[in-house]
C-alpha cells in the first residue's frame, strides 16, 4: 500500500516522464507555479495548466478544472490553498489520476488519506523542483558535465 511522502515514490514521480496537471498554474511569472511548471517541463514532463482562466502557459494547454482535462493525468500537482485541496484531490480521484502532489504549505491530511485509500500515490507539503534538486537531477537543456 502507498504511503505518504515515500522517498521511492517521490523519486519515481520526479524522474519518470509523465503528464502533470498543475492546478493553479497561470501565466503570472511571479507565482511559484510558473517556475515549477517550467522545471517539470525541463525534467521531461508534459504539463497541463488547470486554472479558472484556462490560459495557455509555457506552450501547454489549459483547462478550468481537473475534470475538464481530456485524457489520462498521471500527477495532479496542487498550487491551491489548503482549504481548497480536498475538492481538487477528490477530482483527481474521480478522473483516475495516478498521484496527487500537494505543494509546499498545502496540507490536507483527510484528503491525503482519501487519495491513499483510493490507491493514488500521495506527496504532501513538498515541491517537485526542490526534490529534483535534492536528487541531483539535471534539467533538460542544461549542460551537464
Amino acid at each position: 500500500m502507498a504511503t505518504l511522502n515515500d522517498p521511492d515514490t517521490i523519486r519515481r514521480l520526479v524522474e519518470t516522464p509523465a503528464r502533470w496537471a498543475v492546478v493553479g498554474l497561470s501565466s503570472n511569472p511571479g507565482r511559484p507555479a510558473f517556475a515549477v511548471a517550467r522545471t517539470l517541463q525541463q525534467l521531461g514532463h508534459d504539463i497541463v495548466a488547470v486554472h479558472p482562466r484556462a490560459e495557455p502557459v509555457h506552450g501547454a494547454a489549459s483547462y478550468p478544472t481537473v475534470s475538464d482535462v481530456p485524457g489520462h493525468i498521471d500527477v495532479v500537482d496542487l498550487f491551491v490553498n489548503s482549504d481548497r485541496a480536498g475538492a481538487v484531490v477528490d477530482a483527481a480521484i474521480a478522473v483516475g489520476a495516478d498521484a496527487v502532489w500537494l505543494q509546499l504549505g498545502v496540507v490536507d491530511t483527510a484528503a491525503a488519506e482519501r487519495a491513499l485509500e483510493a490507491g493514488l500515490d500521495v506527496v504532501m507539503d513538498r515541491c517537485p523542483a526542490i526534490e529534483a534538486g535534492r536528487l541531483g537531477l539535471p534539467r533538460a537543456g542544461r549542460h551537464v558535465g
